[in-house]
């Protein structure tokens, strides 16, 4: 008991001991920029469910099931539970094992041919019976961190896994809102296009009649058939780009185009979102985008692990005992008052020679290390960059939104005129239709400039990361 207390002291001095080195920050993350530049919308970034601001419930809708039934969430959501497992089993390394063991053995020999086959009154064979009742345990001493820097380890990649499983919501989340403006936006610009060939078909028939009559030339007429054609000739890519945003939809939601045409029957009608994103601070990338987070993670994941293998070059220290009883019967066998034993025993098992297998794993485990340093100063590089780019896309396609927005004022006004020149008798139903042409157009570009403005609305809010979805449970798992 005395040996016994004393390798437990060992234990426990021994357990303060980590071989991993310091976290270190990369100096590229360390000379992150204090503001983002020329940012105008101050306060505190807030992301969750930000895509309600479109107050469209068919939106809300479609981002809620693809949430449910996305099939790359479930996978990201089967690799974070993976990892989650895979810290458990390192865990386990901490604990004792223990084992229970019940035997029964039968044995017959023959004496004939043995050492005392010829003493008189010798049995001609030998009968012997045994039975047993066992308990064995096992703990290896974690001297050097090795169990806990690899279970740190462990536990870091099931956080980065977790992380993972947040990128994708995320990206599924802003696919979806992608789709379903392209899908608003091509049908659309499919209406408008009938519209303008049914203007430019009338347009084509007046053109004819005038030059029948001598009061065209020959190029106007070609000319009017060409653009005519010309919108004919674009309804098919319409459609196409129509069917691909659908399909896109379709596989996000899990399901077959075909079965999403119901959801998608009734009239889309978002509102479009011109208001200033508030972005917040760069420092605040580190936690809010999700991508950058799981670098973070498995640059600690690799950073217990050099830990880790420089243990292997030191002592390891296994305790067992095991206890039971034994005997010639099953009653003899629960006699534990005459028939128990135990056993006691003590390993330290140490590396001598082992041509060069553990340098050669602490030098992989510090170039993986090197490894996750250079992609979390990229994965922080990247995010900064893409946020700063997104916010000013967004700036300059809402600017964009209002110069069109203005462009169709004007070509509104120059219709309402026409058509009140040919009620009036003064203008002609051929200055009506291209008015009514160039209307068309200007609204054609004003549908894919609202597209634009919400799909960089998106962009900001892709770029900024932050928690979409309230889920407290996750910081309670990782605090843990």
């Amino acid at each position: 008991m005395r040996h016994l207390a004393t390798l437990a002291l060992i234990a426990a001095l021994g357990g303060c001991v980590s071989l991993a080195p310091e976290p270190e920050v990369p100096a590229v993350v360390a000379d992150l920029p204090p503001a983002y530049p020329d940012m105008d919308a101050g306060g505190d970034y807030r992301p969750a469910a930000w895509w309600t601001g479109f107050e469209d419930p068919v939106l809300d809708t479609l981002v809620a099931d693809a949430l449910d039934a996305n099939l790359d969430i479930v996978q990201a959501a089967a690799r974070a539970e993976r990892a989650a497992a895979q810290a458990r089993v390192a865990r386990a390394g901490l604990l004792p094992s223990l084992e229970g063991s019940a035997g029964a053995s039968y044995s017959d020999t023959p004496v004939s041919g043995g050492a005392f086959a010829n003493f008189p009154g010798a049995p001609s064979r030998i009968v012997n019976e045994t039975y047993s009742l066992g308990l064995a345990a096992a703990y290896e001493l974690d001297l050097f961190g090795r169990v806990r820097n690899d279970l740190g380890a462990a536990r870091s990649d099931a956080v980065a896994a977790e992380y993972d499983l947040r990128a994708v919501r995320l990206a599924t989340a802003a696919e979806v809102i992608s789709a379903y403006f392209d899908i608003v936006d091509a049908r659309f610009q499919i209406e408008n296009t009938l519209q303008s060939v049914d203007i430019l078909a009338e347009r084509t028939d007046r053109t004819e009649e005038r030059y029948l009559r001598g009061l065209a030339q020959s190029f106007e007429l070609y000319q009017v058939r060409e653009q005519l054609r010309a919108a004919e000739a674009s309804l098919p890519a319409r459609e196409v780009a129509l069917t691909n945003a659908e399909g896109r939809l379709a596989t996000l939601l899990a399901q077959y185009p075909e079965t999403l045409s119901e959801a998608l029957r009734q009239p889309l009608k978002p509102e479009l979102v011109f208001d200033p994103v508030p972005a917040g601070l760069p420092a605040e990338l580190l936690a809010q985008r999700p991508d950058v987070a799981a670098s973070w993670q498995r640059l600690e994941a690799a950073r217990q692990r050099i830990g880790a293998r420089r243990a292997e070059r030191f002592p390891a220290l296994r305790l067992s005992a095991s206890t039971g009883t034994q005997g010639a019967s099953p009653v003899d066998v629960v006699d534990v008052g005459q028939n128990w034993l135990l056993s006691l025993g003590a390993n330290l098992v140490a590396p001598i020679f082992d041509g060069g297998r553990i340098s050669a794993q602490v030098a992989a485990a510090r170039a993986t290390y090197d490894e996750a340093a250079a992609a979390y100063g990229q994965a922080v590089l990247s995010a900064y960059r893409e946020a700063t780019v997104a916010i000013e896309t967004y700036e300059e396609q809402r600017q964009r939104y209002r110069l069109i927005a203005a462009q169709a004022t004007e070509a509104q006004a120059s219709l309402d005129l026409q058509a009140r020149r040919f009620n009036s008798g003064v203008g002609d139903y051929v200055g009506y239709l291209d008015a009514l042409r160039s209307y068309t157009q200007v609204e054609s570009s004003l549908s894919a400039a609202g597209r634009d403005v919400a799909l960089a609305r998106l962009g900001v809010h892709r770029a900024l990361g932050g928690d979409w979805f309230l889920r407290p449970e996750f910081e309670e798992e990782t605090s843990e």
